[in-house]
C-alpha cells in the first residue's frame, strides 16, 4: 500500500493541476480519490469495496464535526454585513481630516482605514475594492504616484487576514489542531507592527521624495465647522472644552442663538460627553488594563490558593485566564511522530511553550499564570499614566473649533466600529467566550451598526448572506479535500519520505525555521493562502517537534509570510482586485510596481519576529501562561 514516490508524484501534480485553473477543493478530492483507490486496491475484492469510499466519508464527517469551523460562517457574515452595509465613507473622511496635516496624509488615512475595516471584516477582496472605490481617485488627483496609491491600498487591505479577528488563522488552527484563542494572541502584536512598518514606509518614502505624495492644496485643509460651533467659539470661549462646559452651565445664549446656530440643552450635553471623549476612553483603557493585572489576577491567586493543590489543575481549566474555546481536532491524517532530539543550548528559537502537541493546562503552566504581575509594573504602569496625562493636557491646550469637530466624525464613525471590534476581541482573548459565541456578538453587531447608520436594506442583507454562505461553502469543500488529501499522502508515505529527507540535512532550529518560510514564500507567488495551508503546512507541522519549536511562533510566522500571497504576481489577488475598480489609466503592471516594496517590508517584520521571538509570544503567555 505504501509507494512514497507514488505520493511525491500526487503532491507535485496537485499544484500543476492548481495553476492550470482547476478548482482547489475538488482537485484535491479527485487526487485524493484517485491516488487512494490505488492504494487501497485489493484485485481479490469487488472495486466498490475499496476502502478509500470509507476513508472518505470518515475524513468529510471528522472535518465537518470540528466545532470551530462554526466561527468561520459568522465572522464572514460580521465582515459581508459591514462591507453591504456601506460604513466605511464617512471613517475614511475622518481620518483624512485628523492626518490632513502629515506627509501623504490622503495615503496614512487609507492605511488606517485599510487596517482598522480589515480587522473589522476579515475581508482582503471587499476592503481592497472598498478602498479602491473611496480612495484610488482622490489620491490620483491630488497627484499621487500611483505605485503609492496602488501599494498602499493592496498592502493594507491585506492586514485584515492577519490581525484578528482572521479567518484565515482560524483554518489554520482547524487543520493543525492549535488554540484559535492563542493564535490570536500571538497574532496580534505582530500584525499591528507590520501596519506599523508599512506606516514609515509610506512617511518615509514622502519625505525623501515629496513628488510622490504632493502636499493637499490649503481649501483642502480646511475642516468645515457648523454654525454652531462658530457660535460656541465667539461667545464663550476659543477653547473648545471651556466652551461646551460654560454652554452647559450657561445655555440661554446657545438656546436663543439664531435659528442656524441654536442647540437644544439635550444636543450642549452630547457636546460635553464628545469633548471629553478622549479623556474617558484614557481612563478606562488604563483602568482596564489595572484591573486585569492586578486586581483580576490577585482575585485568581487567592481563588487558588483557597483550594487543596491536588485540584488546582483542575481548577485551572475553567479559570477566565485560560482560552474557551471548542475541543480542536487536526483534520489532517499525519500521524507519525517524530522522537525529539536533544537541541544544543544555545540554539535559537526553541520553543518557549510546552512542547508541540503537549497541553498547555497542567501545574506548572497554573503556577506562571498566577505569580502576579510583570516586574516594575506599577512604575511602568505610573509612567505610561503621566504621559498619557500630559499628551491629554497638550490635546485640550489646543482644541478648538476644528479639532472638536474632527473629534464629533471620528465619534460618529470610528467608535461604534472600534467598539464593537475590541468588545468581539476582549470576550475571545480574555476567556469569556468560545471564538464562534464572540463570531456571533460580532455578527450580530454588525447588523446593529448597519441598521443604526440605515444603509442596510433587504437587498443587501440577502447579498450578504448569499455571500457568506457561497464562501462558507468554498472554505468547507477546501476541508473535505484537504483531509481526503492529507489521509492518501500520509497513507503513500510521502509525509514520511519528505520527514527522512528534512532529517537527514541535520538542520538547526533556526535553519529549519528558515528553509520552512522560504518554501511557504516561494509557494505564496503561485498558489493562494487557502492552498498553502490545507495542502503545505500539514506537511511541516509534523517535523516541528523534532527542532522542539513552537507552534504559536511557527504558525504566526506562517500568518505574516503569507501576506506575501497577495501581494505577489502573478497570482497577486489584491492587484486583480484593484484593478477592477481603478481609473481607466492604472495599469496592472503599476500596481504590480507599488506592490513589491511590501514584500520587503513583510520580510522584514518576519525578521523581526526571527530575532524577538517574544513580540509573537508574549500576549499568549502572559495571558494564559506556559
Amino acid at each position: 500500500m505504501s509507494d512514497p514516490i507514488l505520493g511525491l508524484v500526487m503532491l507535485g501534480l496537485i499544484i500543476v493541476v492548481i495553476m492550470l485553473g482547476f478548482p482547489t477543493a475538488f482537485t484535491l478530492m479527485g487526487l485524493g480519490m484517485m491516488f487512494g483507490f490505488a492504494a487501497f486496491y485489493d484485485p481479490s475484492q469487488s472495486w466498490t469495496a475499496n476502502k478509500v469510499f470509507t476513508l472518505m466519508v470518515q475524513r468529510t464527517f471528522g472535518g465537518m464535526t470540528n466545532d470551530v469551523l462554526l466561527s468561520i460562517p459568522l465572522f464572514v457574515l460580521m465582515g459581508y454585513v459591514m462591507e453591504r452595509g456601506a460604513l466605511v465613507d464617512k471613517m475614511f473622511y475622518s481620518i483624512q481630516l485628523a492626518f490632513r496635516r502629515l506627509p501623504a496624509s490622503l495615503a496614512v488615512a487609507t492605511l488606517i482605514v485599510c487596517t482598522f475595516w480589515g480587522i473589522a471584516s476579515g475581508l482582503v477582496g471587499a476592503v481592497v475594492v472598498l478602498m479602491g472605490v473611496i480612495a484610488m481617485k482622490p489620491m490620483l488627483n491630488a497627484g499621487y504616484d500611483t505605485r503609492l496609491a496602488a501599494g498602499v491600498i493592496t498592502a493594507g487591505g491585506t492586514l485584515g487576514i492577519l490581525i484578528p479577528p482572521s479567518v484565515m488563522i482560524i483554518v489554520y488552527a482547524a487543520v493543525a489542531g492549535q488554540s484559535v484563542v492563542k493564535l490570536y494572541a500571538a497574532a496580534m502584536v505582530p500584525g499591528f507592527f507590520l501596519a506599523f512598518l508599512y506606516l514609515v514606509y509610506i512617511i518615509g518614502w514622502a519625505l525623501i521624495n515629496p513628488k510622490v505624495a504632493p502636499k493637499l492644496p490649503p481649501e483642502q485643509l480646511i475642516v468645515p465647522v457648523p454654525a454652531p460651533i462658530h457660535f460656541m467659539r465667539e461667545n464663550y470661549s476659543q477653547n473648545m472644552l471651556l466652551a461646551t462646559f460654560k454652554a452647559l452651565f450657561s445655555p440661554a445664549k446657545l438656546m436663543n442663538a439664531p435659528a442656524d446656530a441654536r442647540l437644544s440643552f439635550g444636543k450642549i450635553f452630547k457636546n460635553v460627553l464628545a469633548a471629553l471623549t478622549p479623556l474617558f476612553l484614557i481612563a478606562l483603557t488604563m483602568w482596564g488594563v489595572w484591573w486585569y493585572v492586578i486586581i483580576h489576577q490577585q482575585n485568581e491567586r487567592d481563588a487558588m490558593n483557597s483550594v487543596p493543590v491536588a485540584t488546582q489543575v483542575a481548577k485551572a481549566s475553567t479559570s477566565a485566564a485560560e482560552p474557551v474555546e471548542e475541543e480542536l481536532v487536526s483534520i489532517d491524517a499525519t500521524s507519525s511522530k517524530i522522537k525529539s532530539k536533544v537541541v544544543e543550548e544555545d540554539a535559537p528559537l526553541v520553543a518557549l511553550d510546552a512542547a508541540a502537541g503537549d497541553d498547555p493546562i497542567d501545574a506548572g503552566a497554573v503556577a506562571e499564570a498566577n505569580t502576579g504581575p510583570p516586574e516594575n509594573f506599577e512604575l511602568y504602569f505610573g509612567l505610561t499614566c503621566v504621559l498619557f496625562g500630559l499628551l491629554l493636557i497638550y490635546y485640550y491646550l489646543k482644541f478648538d473649533e476644528e479639532q472638536f469637530e474632527i473629534l464629533k466624525l471620528l465619534i460618529e464613525s470610528v467608535m461604534p466600529l472600534g467598539v464593537l471590534t475590541i468588545l468581539v476581541l476582549a470576550v475571545i482573548l480574555l476567556g469569556i467566550t468560545t471564538a464562534t459565541e464572540s463570531a456571533a456578538v460580532g455578527a450580530l453587531g454588525a447588523f446593529i451598526l448597519a441598521l443604526q447608520a440605515g444603509t442596510l436594506d433587504f437587498e443587501r442583507t440577502k447579498q450578504a448572506v448569499f455571500l457568506t454562505a457561497k464562501t462558507t461553502s468554498m472554505v468547507c469543500w477546501l476541508f473535505v479535500g484537504s483531509a481526503l488529501f492529507s489521509a492518501v499522502f500520509t497513507i503513500l508515505g510521502g509525509q514520511s519520505i519528505i520527514e527522512k529527507w528534512v532529517l537527514m540535512l541535520d538542520l538547526t532550529p533556526i535553519q529549519f525555521m528558515l528553509l520552512s518560510q522560504a518554501i511557504i514564500f516561494f509557494l505564496g507567488w503561485p498558489l493562494e493562502w487557502t492552498e498553502i495551508i490545507v495542502i503545505f503546512v500539514p506537511i511541516f507541522l509534523p517535523i516541528l517537534a523534532h527542532f522542539n519549536i513552537d507552534p504559536l511562533l511557527w504558525g504566526t510566522l506562517v500568518f505574516v509570510n503569507l501576506q506575501a500571497a497577495f501581494l505577489s504576481p502573478p497570482v497577486a489577488m489584491s492587484a486583480f482586485y484593484l484593478k477592477g475598480v481603478s481609473p481607466p489609466g492604472v495599469t496592472l503592471n503599476q500596481i504590480f510596481a507599488g506592490m513589491m516594496p511590501y514584500m520587503f517590508i513583510v520580510i522584514a517584520c518576519m525578521a523581526f519576529m526571527y530575532v524577538w521571538p517574544g513580540m509573537t509570544l508574549w500576549l499568549p503567555k502572559f495571558l494564559y501562561g506556559g
